[in-house]
C-alpha cells in the first residue's frame, strides 16, 4: 500500500471510512481489467455455446443416420422371413434386446393388432418403409411410459398387405445431449468463475493505485503544487500517466512561483515609493496655507496613494494566505462563538443603516481551521452583505451542522448578484455594474476566497429568500467531502 493510503484512511472520519469499504466492490467491478475480462467471459460463452451447438447437432445427425439404418435393415430381414416364421422371429428380437430400446409390431391390413410388443398403429406414420420420427412415442404392451418417449420407427406393407412397425428408442441421442450440455456447463463454470475471481484480485491493485493517486491530487487541487503523483517500480501504465503529469505539475509550479514573484516584487517595491510619495504630499499639505486652492488637490492626491497602499496590501494579504504553509498553526475553534464575536461587532454598524442583523445557531462541531482568517473571512461577507443591503432591510448569519463539518450562511435582502457573475466576483479587482460606484477596490472577496482555499473549504453564491444574496460557506475538508460524495 502505497504512503498515499496510508494517509487518507488514517485522517478519513469512520463514516468516510464506511462509505468507501462499501463503495469498494462496486469501483473493483467497474475497472477496465475487470470490463475486459467480463467482454472475454461473454464471448467465451457465446463461442462455446456455439461449439457445443454444432457438435450436438451433428453427434445427433450422425446418430440419427445409424439409427434409420438398424431400423431399415432389421425392416429388411423380417420383411424377407415366411409369414408363419414372422411373430416368432419378432418375439426372439424382442427377448435379445435387454435395454428394451426396439419394438416391433404386426397389423392386419385394417389395422387390428396381431402380434409384438406395439398394440397399436401409430398414427401419422405413412406406411412407405422410410423412418420418421414420433416425438409423441408409441403404445407398448411391455412398458408404460413409452407413449411419451420419443422414438424413430417405420412402416413396412408385407406382401399378404400386413403392416410390420419397428420403432427404436431416440434416449442415447437425448443422453448424449444432456452429457454435452453439463460438458458446456462445467466449462463455463471452470472457466468464468476462476476467470471473475482472477478478475477482481487483478482489479485491486490498479484500483489501489488510482486512489493513492486520487488522494495525492486532493492537494494539488487546494494549491498546493509541490506535491506529486505516486509513481511505483512497475513502470506501467499508471506510472508512465504520472510520470507524465508530474512533469507538468513541476513545471507549472515553476511558472507559478514565478509569476507570483514578479506580481509580490512589484507590488512590494511599489509601496515604499507610493509610501514616499504620501509623506512628501503630506509635508506639502502642511506647508500650504488653508487659502490655497492646491490644497484639495493635494489632499485628493493623497486620497489616491492610500487607495494604491490598500490595494497593494490587499494584494499582498492574498499572497500570504495563498502559502499553504499556514495551515500548520490551524486550531479547534468554536464557530458559534466565532459568529457571536462578528455580529456583537457589526451590530452597530448595521444600526447606523437601519438594517437588522439577525444571528441564528444551531449545534455544530468544532472544526480545524485559524480563527484570524477565518474571523476575517465571515466579516468581510457580513460587511459586504451590511453595505448593499438597502435601509429596512436585513442581514442573516446561520450556523448549522453539515455532513462532517458546518455550514455558514450570509443572507441579506440586497438587490443580489446576477447568476452569470456569481463566480466572477471571487476574482481580484472584478465589481459588477451595479457596485462600480460603492467604496472598494474589488478585492475583499478574492481575499475571503483565497481564505476559504487555504482551509480546504467551499463557496457558494446564490439567491437569497425573497431576492438578495446567499453566500454559504461550508466548512468541510474538500479531501472528505469528495471522498463521500464520489467513492
Amino acid at each position: 500500500m502505497s504512503p498515499f493510503d496510508s494517509d487518507l484512511r488514517a485522517t478519513a472520519r469512520p463514516e468516510t471510512r464506511a462509505a468507501d469499504a462499501a463503495a469498494a466492490p462496486r469501483a473493483s467491478w467497474r475497472s477496465s481489467s475487470t470490463r475486459l475480462l467480463l467482454i472475454y467471459g461473454a464471448l467465451f460463452v457465446l463461442w462455446s455455446t456455439v461449439l457445443i451447438g454444432v457438435v450436438h447437432w451433428e453427434t445427433r445427425s450422425y446418430l440419427s443416420t445409424v439409427v434409420d439404418e438398424i431400423l431399415e435393415q432389421r425392416a429388411h430381414y423380417l420383411s424377407s422371413i415366411e409369414r408363419a416364421r414372422l411373430p416368432d422371429a419378432m418375439a426372439a428380437a424382442s427377448q435379445v434386446d435387454l435395454q428394451g430400446v426396439m419394438a416391433y409390431g404386426l397389423f392386419a391390413p385394417d389395422g387390428r393388432y396381431r402380434s409384438g410388443n406395439i398394440t397399436q398403429l401409430p398414427g401419422g406414420l405413412p406406411v412407405d418403409g422410410r423412418v420418421r420420427l414420433l416425438r409423441d412415442g408409441i403404445e407398448r404392451s411391455d412398458r408404460r411410459d413409452s407413449r411419451h418417449a420419443a422414438v424413430r420407427a417405420l412402416a413396412l406393407r408385407l406382401d399378404g398387405g400386413e403392416v410390420m412397425v419397428l420403432a427404436r428408442s431416440t434416449r442415447v441421442l437425448d443422453q448424449v445431449g444432456v452429457i454435452l450440455r453439463q460438458s458446456l456447463l462445467w466449462a463455463l463454470s471452470l472457466t468464468l468463475i476462476p476467470g471473475l475471481i482472477g478478475g477482481y484480485l487483478l482489479s485491486r491493485g490498479p484500483l489501489r493505485r488510482v486512489r493513492a493517486i486520487e488522494a495525492a491530487v486532493q492537494p494539488i487541487m487546494r494549491g498546493n503544487l509541490d506535491r506529486r503523483l505516486p509513481v511505483s517500480r512497475r513502470r506501467d501504465e499508471l506510472d508512465l500517466l504520472a510520470s507524465i503529469v508530474n512533469t507538468m505539475l513541476a513545471e507549472l509550479e515553476r511558472l507559478m512561483v514565478e509569476v507570483k514573484g514578479v506580481c509580490d516584487n512589484i507590488a512590494h517595491d511599489l509601496r515604499t515609493p507610493l509610501t514616499r510619495l504620501r509623506a512628501q504630499l503630506h509635508r506639502l499639505q502642511q506647508q500650504t496655507g488653508g487659502d490655497d486652492e492646491r490644497g484639495a488637490l493635494i489632499e485628493h492626491c493623497i486620497g489616491d496613494v492610500n487607495a494604491l497602499l490598500q490595494r497593494f496590501s490587499a494584494l499582498l494579504r492574498i499572497s500570504e494566505m495563498e502559502d499553504l504553509r499556514r495551515r500548520a498553526g490551524f486550531a479547534e475553534i468554536d464557530l458559534g462563538a466565532l459568529l457571536r464575536d462578528i455580529h456583537d461587532l457589526y451590530a452597530p454598524l448595521a444600526e447606523d443603516k437601519s438594517v437588522q442583523i439577525r444571528l441564528a445557531l444551531e449545534s455544530a462541531p468544532r472544526i480545524a481551521a485559524d480563527r484570524e482568517l477565518l474571523f476575517e473571512a465571515i466579516s468581510n461577507l457580513v460587511s459586504n452583505a451590511i453595505k448593499f443591503t438597502p435601509g429596512g432591510g436585513t442581514v442573516r448569519l446561520r450556523l448549522k451542522a453539515h455532513e462532517s463539518g458546518a455550514k455558514i450562511c450570509v443572507v441579506d435582502t440586497g438587490p443580489g448578484i446576477p447568476a452569470g457573475e456569481r463566480d466572477a466576483v471571487l476574482q481580484r479587482f472584478y465589481r459588477s455594474d451595479g457596485t462600480r460606484q460603492a467604496p472598494g477596490f474589488g478585492l475583499g472577496l478574492s481575499i475571503v476566497s483565497a481564505i476559504v482555499r487555504l482551509h480546504g473549504f467551499r463557496l457558494e453564491i446564490s439567491e437569497g429568500e425573497g431576492g438578495g444574496t446567499r453566500v454559504s460557506l461550508f466548512c468541510v475538508p474538500q479531501d472528505l467531502a469528495i471522498g463521500a460524495g464520489t467513492r
